[in-house]
């Protein structure tokens, strides 16, 4: 096993070294199948790893001590178990589908940044898979400001473009602010238990040891780290700005990877986060408040990445409401279908921005029905899919959400439900607005219109497969099914609680779930085949165009002051204060040497003069010196 999980690790970053090493080198060709052909055997050996698991039960592998003292030690250890070894599954299985796309999608670049590109990619599934296996806190850490790092990389890959360098650089900040309050967290943990380890921290012993206040804080503050990876209220703005990366890195980032790393911490983190009432009601709270405010500005947004940008926001806040009210198997599942149908509309939108030549604004689509096929059926099954109507997977893994959101307080429910039915309609906006009626791009565009290569449109049937049977894993025993997913996450999470909702009640909150999302479906077909929506007019239509204006408040609020703040250090403090000490004291000495230079005047009497003066104050200094002295102590005292 530890020979696998080796393997599972360092493939992905062989291909880093390998085509970041050799960008300058190798062929595309070479390129793509080494990047590609890495992340498939690392998917390969996570089968081999799931299985072990599902034999043997979880497993440590002990590499090496990362930090070792007399006092404190943190191993650097791997573990698999039934949590990693799904999103193991997830991260390699559509890493190599996202990989598998890019060869053909990113084609157009030179043979340097091709490779470039790919080396990114590569580092990027290598720190997720070190995220997700790192057996403590520390390695996990690792991981997260590796996928941070990546991010950063892959969001600027054009960086001749100025906004894109702007978008990059706003993700990075924007995590490291959460990336702060998981430090924090550790370092508390760290002073209070001396471990970091999962099997030492997770023990009843070291709850023990953790008063109110110290789980309380240390999870708040492992809440602030998963905001800012996962996109939510106030850190969730960084997300649609980064859709000025690739597309494929869209998928990679929004659906089975980055975004997903703060819903891993805080399942992992169960057991801490359980004992903290005040923590689970506001990880509820911040999930609902940020998925509806991401659905409702969807409903407005016309770059067809944008919509599925706040998608994802909107998704990620499902997930967080589930792990409030306590269904981390509900908010697990919804990681893993979601992963299927966000990468398969992300992917769907690249293919029909590549086909469209670039452009993004659904306006000026319409009518890609009978020119991209097989785009057209695989993105309408992700649109299906992410509105949650079944037998779909996304039907069952937010119907779980919803189920138990309602059994902890019937205002989740209704909040949820809400914005379930505005995803359905916004997505089917998006779909309507590109796919039907008539085309409304230019002639050029039009002629230019052709389906994707089959490297592209692979990845778009296996994902919609995955997305149309995924739900299979977790079907409810209400529905004759045995919840699979919940019944592998048992030994991470526990059994699932006992449900106080009566088969009545629980078929009634699937019926008008499903119901709604039809409605608001067939309401945006209606609405949207035959025309594309204009500028809006209307107040609260600015208001959503403009996304709650949030940007330009944090720009305002905080970005400002701060940049007049930094100007005021900069021109001020660094070039008048320390600059001027600096500069002040080499401008004195200079003086001084100016001046001292004149007594070298060449004129021998001026020499005798002063060796007179010179012979004179020795004289004096040597018969007064103890009246000299008495004098000095009489000033100094």
């Amino acid at each position: 096993m530890k020979v696998i999980i080796g393997f599972i690790v360092l493939w992905p970053l062989v291909g880093f070294l390998f085509n970041g090493l050799g960008r300058h080198f190798w062929s595309k060709k070479v390129v793509a199948y080494k990047a590609t052909g890495y992340v498939v055997a690392s998917f390969i050996a996570s089968i081999f790893a799931f299985v072990q698991v599902q034999n043997q039960g979880a497993v440590s592998v002990h590499y090496f001590d990362f930090i070792n003292t007399a006092h404190f030690k943190i191993p650097f250890d791997l573990k698999v178990d039934a949590l990693s070894s799904l999103f193991l599954l997830v991260i390699t299985g559509v890493g190599s589908l996202i990989h598998l796309y890019s060869t053909a999608y990113m084609k157009q670049e030179s043979s340097s940044d091709y490779a470039r590109y790919f080396s990114y990619l590569n580092l990027f599934i290598f720190s997720m898979l070190i995220l997700v296996l790192g057996d403590n806190f520390v390695i996990m850490f690792i991981g997260w400001e590796g996928v941070g790092l990546c991010s950063y990389l892959l969001i600027g890959y054009w960086f001749t473009n100025t906004h894109f360098n702007y978008a990059a650089k706003k993700a990075f900040i924007m995590n490291r602010i959460g990336d702060l309050g998981f430090l924090l967290a550790i370092f508390w943990l760290i002073a209070k238990l001396g471990t970091v380890s999962y099997s030492e921290v997770f023990t009843a012993e070291s709850i023990a040891k953790l008063s109110t206040t110290d789980i309380t804080a240390i999870t708040l503050l492992l809440f602030v780290g998963a905001m800012g990876k996962s996109a939510q209220i106030p850190l969730y703005t960084w997300l649609p700005d980064a859709m000025a990366g690739p597309t494929p890195v869209s998928a990679l980032i929004h659906a089975a990877t980055m975004v997903t790393a703060g819903i891993y911490m805080i399942t992992r983190s169960h057991l801490l986060f359980s004992h903290s009432e005040m923590t689970q009601n506001l990880v509820a709270v911040i999930g609902i408040s940020t998925a509806l405010l991401g659905a409702t500005i969807a409903l407005k947004q016309n770059d067809i990445k944008k919509v599925l940008a706040y998608s994802t926001v909107s998704q990620l806040g499902y997930m967080f409401l589930g792990l409030g009210v306590g269904a981390y198997s509900g908010a697990v599942f919804h990681v893993i279908t979601h992963a299927f149908f966000k990468a398969l509309l992300f992917l769907g939108a690249g293919s029909v921005i590549h086909a469209m030549h670039h452009e993004q604004d659904i306006q000026k689509m319409g009518g890609l029905k009978s020119k991209l096929p097989i785009t057209h059926l695989t993105f309408l099954i992700g649109c299906i899919a992410i509105a949650g109507i079944p037998p779909f997977s996304g039907f069952f893994s937010k119907d779980e959400i919803l189920a138990a959101a309602y059994a902890k307080n019937p205002v989740y429910w209704f909040l949820a439900i809400l914005g379930s039915a505005m995803t359905a309609f916004y997505m089917f906006r998006l779909y309507a607005t590109t796919f039907l009626g008539k085309f409304r791009g230019t002639t050029e565009q039009d002629h230019h219109l052709h389906e994707s290569p089959l490297a592209m449109t692979l990845p778009l049937i296996v994902l919609a497969v995955l997305s149309a049977i995924a739900g299979a894993i977790g079907i409810p025993e209400i529905m004759g099914g045995h919840h699979w997913i919940g019944q592998q996450l048992s030994s991470i999470v526990g059994a699932a609680k006992e449900t106080t909702l009566t088969h009545t009640i629980e078929w009634a909150l699937m019926g008008t779930s499903t119901m709604l999302a039809l409605l608001a479906c067939l309401f945006a077909i209606n609405k949207y085949r035959q025309k594309a929506d204009g500028e809006p007019t209307t107040p609260l239509g600015k208001l959503l165009f403009h996304k709650w204006y949030v940007d330009e408040f944090y720009d305002t609020l905080i970005v400002k002051p701060l940049n007049n703040f930094a100007g005021f250090l900069k021109n001020s403090i660094e070039k008048k204060v320390i600059d001027g000490a600096v500069n002040g004291t080499g401008k004195i000495v200079q003086y001084s040497a100016r001046q001292l230079r004149l007594i070298q005047n060449g004129q021998v009497g001026y020499y005798i003069l002063f060796m007179v003066f010179s012979i004179v104050l020795l004289l004096i200094l040597w018969f007064n010196d103890t009246i000299i002295l008495r004098f000095y102590y009489s000033l100094i005292k």
